[in-house]
């Protein structure tokens, strides 16, 4: 079935099939082309056996469609198959390049939509117990990117380090020694850091430490991109409740818990 040519960019969540959003599902029940990128569940294109699935992912020194080449493949599918979904982890318009091709496929007279996702900033931390808020100790939060366009260390990272938020830092892998340097700089040596990779899906891997030795909890716990670094006394609390859990499956055999307030 041909549609009239329309581009909807779809946040796709942060891995986990089911975080995606019912609005996200019944768009791509409607796809003819559906672009998907490489951080996405390929589990969600189940909910497009219609339509053509083509991949354009980009992860490091890897495009497979530079993104010039993704704008003209959004603008000729659409003219020639109708609706085309550009499925994207997250949420599109986080660091996700969303906004590029929709003024673009604007540009080219195509009707567009936004369905907004489950951006990875705030899920990732919470899946681990991480409030990126907290009342008492963190009132607001940085989400920055680590590496620039131009592949740089981004100046933000310096900003972001003296203040007294929680710091939320994506495509910050690659330059986690000039992150640390940074709030080092600043006397921060014993902030905590918590890092996750591919959070929420079932590769999730995860370190905790400070600023000072997270290098080697990295590389202890062999952790690498994708992932993203949480820095800030509110990931205390991931640490405190991954020791109530152990305290939890410790209890002996014979203990039961008391429902408070029961008669």
């Amino acid at each position: 079935m041909y549609n009239s040519p329309k581009l909807t960019v779809v946040g796709a969540g942060p891995g986990d099939p089911e975080l995606i959003t019912v609005k996200a599902l019944n768009t791509l029940k409607s796809a003819n082309v559906v672009l998907y990128d490489a951080l996405i569940n390929r589990e969600l294109l189940e909910y497009a056996p219609q339509a053509e699935h083509i991949f354009v992912g980009k992860r490091k020194d890897k495009h497979r469609f530079p993104q010039d080449g993704i704008n003209e493949l959004i603008v000729k599918y659409a003219l020639e198959r109708g609706h085309v979904v550009r499925l994207k982890g997250g949420d599109p318009f986080i660091f996700g390049r969303g906004s590029e091709e929709i003024n673009y496929a604007r540009r080219h007279g195509l009707e567009t939509a936004v369905v907004s996702g489950i951006t990875s900033s705030i899920a990732v931390p919470a899946n681990v117990g991480i409030p990126l808020t907290q009342r008492g100790t963190s009132e607001s939060f940085w989400v920055i990117t680590g590496t620039t366009s131009q592949r740089k260390l981004s100046n933000d990272v310096r900003l972001a380090a003296q203040s007294t938020a929680t710091v939320v830092i994506l495509m910050g892998m690659g330059k986690l020694k000039g992150i640390v340097e940074v709030f080092k700089g600043f006397g921060k040596e014993n902030i905590p850091v918590g890092i996750i990779q591919n959070g929420t899906t079932i590769n999730e891997k995860s370190g905790f430490g400070t600023i000072k030795n997270i290098e080697k909890v990295v590389s202890e716990k062999q952790l690498g991109a994708p992932a993203i670094i949480v820095i800030g006394e509110v990931v205390r609390e991931a640490n405190a409740l991954q020791a109530v859990y152990k305290n939890v499956e410790n209890l002996p055999k014979q203990s039961k818990f008391v429902k408070i307030g029961a008669a």
